[in-house]
């Protein structure tokens, strides 16, 4: 008691996000000097940060909470961080939205806004903003709502409205199911690998519906679940359903799974085979992807963000006031490919405001013209938006592209067309000794038609994400370059592919 009593003395005394925080964006009050501060992604302005939770829009804003510690950077005593968005790119640190009291800590969920007024929380008629979460304490998980009627500023707590007697019953995800003209809650039953449907008219009285699993991976436990309709590219829509799984995951630790079928109000069903995983990331940072409520049908997109860090050391990553970030906001589609349809994400628009002046291009020619132009480019920003397209690419055509960070490091990346796999190496990105299970070697499926690869690459100060063939395969990972510069080059062995185009952005950062 007396070490979380000095904690709490020592985050009021250093910690404005906590009390007048409001108005004033995180770059603005970020420490000048720090190197793994991402530039354009979101981070608590200090301590611990995983999952996103509670992503809503209302009255224009794009509403971020997440799993926050306002005592440490280091997990523990689970509230709700707060920050809100008006493009996706930009964003404002708020005060604490939900905290952690009486031994019941805030885990992750939901918020929606209750149009109709179902819950009878609505003031002065404006809809309340409602939120269902997870409440945890030693062995026992349940879920609990809460409302705000001041655009998510302040929320009252309302107690218990389902309970399992479970100790892993957790990550509610709300939705309003227009057809049955009821709300539909998501929910996870951790160790048993399965997803439960309730049924709810008034986001207070839930009756079970259905449920899912177990299928997929189960080499971890499932959590944070989502389940959302898709656009279907050329026509048509699909449900999907999230399940993230902690560990198992492709690169290890931590990742997204999901499932491609129909949902009828109270079932999911999924259709093609869904003994093997379907991947949304696969690289070594992305988990906890969930999706924005309630984005306006003018808009017409399914957007959403994932907790970039790993379990297996997220804990250990140096950085500091702070430890972790979100990953770029996305766009999620569904692509008809030979084996089914598989989710697309591509980067939110928005996000191309901060490209800056004219972009370096090489209009097209051989890899060697191609590998010499790079080599030509000197002092690249820090900051990078990169795009890349590769023609006439063959079994005997491999090919490598290298971001260099400083001396005797840098981030490789290798394309393998004879297995069509793309392999991301860190194990010389930089500060890696941190944890033995982050250096390593992690590998992806890509499709490749009509001998073409098309890469887009968003370099942060220190995050790559790449978007290979307009985003059907994607990767994520966090890495700490103790060098100050920016440098890519090319390289093959053998046969080489035709370079279409390289187009490289300099981006201005969000802070």
């Amino acid at each position: 008691m007396t070490r979380v009593l000095l904690a709490a003395w020592c985050v009021l005394m250093l910690a404005p996000s906590l009390t007048g925080a409001q108005g004033r964006t995180t770059a603005q009050r970020a420490a000048p000097l720090e190197p793994f501060r991402p530039r354009f992604h979101f981070t608590p302005e200090r301590n611990w940060m995983n999952d996103p939770n509670g992503m809503v829009y209302y009255e224009g804003e794009w509403h971020l909470f997440y799993q926050y510690n306002p005592f440490g950077d280091k997990w523990g005593h689970m509230s709700w961080g707060h920050a809100v968005s008006r493009d996706l790119v930009h964003w404002e640190q708020l005060p604490l939205a939900l905290a952690e009291s009486d031994g019941v800590m805030i885990f992750s969920g939901s918020a929606v806004v209750d149009w109709r007024n179902t819950s009878g929380f609505a003031r002065d008629g404006k809809p309340p903003l409602v939120a269902l979460y997870t409440g945890h304490r030693d062995g026992h998980q349940d879920q609990r709502i809460a409302y705000s009627n001041d655009r998510g500023r302040t929320w009252s707590k309302g107690g218990v409205v389902l309970d399992l007697n479970k100790a892993d019953f957790r990550d509610p995800k709300v939705f309003w199911h227009a057809p049955s003209s009821r709300w539909v809650m998501t929910v996870a039953l951790s160790p048993e690998y399965k997803v439960q449907f309730y049924t709810s008219p008034d986001l207070k009285r839930w009756t079970r519906s259905g449920e899912f699993g177990p299928a997929g991976s189960r080499r971890g436990i499932w959590e944070c679940p989502d389940l959302f309709p898709v656009q279907v590219e050329g026509g048509g829509t699909r449900w999907v359903l999230i399940v993230n799984l902690n560990p198992g995951a492709p690169a290890g630790g931590s990742g997204t799974q999901y499932f491609v079928g129909d949902f009828d109000g109270q079932r999911f069903v999924p259709e093609g085979e869904v003994a093997q995983p379907l991947w949304a990331d696969y690289g070594a940072d992305f988990y906890a992807g969930v999706s924005w409520s309630d984005v306006p049908a003018a808009d017409g997109r399914r957007v959403w963000l994932g907790w970039m860090s790993n379990w297996s050391y997220a804990q250990e990553v140096p950085t500091s006031p702070w430890r972790s970030a979100m990953s770029v906001a996305r766009t999620l589609t569904l692509r008809r490919t030979p084996a089914g349809l598989r989710l697309v994400q591509r980067p939110v628009a928005e996000l191309e405001r901060l490209r800056r002046g004219v972009p370096r291009t090489f209009a097209g020619g051989t890899f060697t013209q191609a590998s010499a132009w790079l080599a030509a480019q000197r002092d690249l920003p820090m900051l990078l938006d990169v795009e890349m397209t590769f023609a006439g690419v063959s079994a005997a055509a491999p090919f490598a592209l290298q971001l260099t960070t400083g001396p005797a490091e840098s981030l490789a990346l290798s394309i393998d067309p004879a297995n069509r796999r793309i392999a991301l190496d860190r194990t010389r990105s930089g500060r890696v000794a941190f944890h033995k299970d982050f250096p390593g070697v992690h590998t992806a499926p890509i499709r490749i038609a009509n001998g073409e690869i098309q890469l887009r690459l968003l370099i942060d100060a220190a995050s790559l994400e790449l978007f290979a063939q307009q985003g059907e395969t994607v990767m994520t990972e966090i890495f700490f370059p103790t060098g100050d510069s920016r440098a890519l080059s090319l390289s093959a062995t053998g046969t080489t592919p035709r370079v279409q185009q390289i187009r490289i952005h300099g981006l201005d950062s969000a802070r």
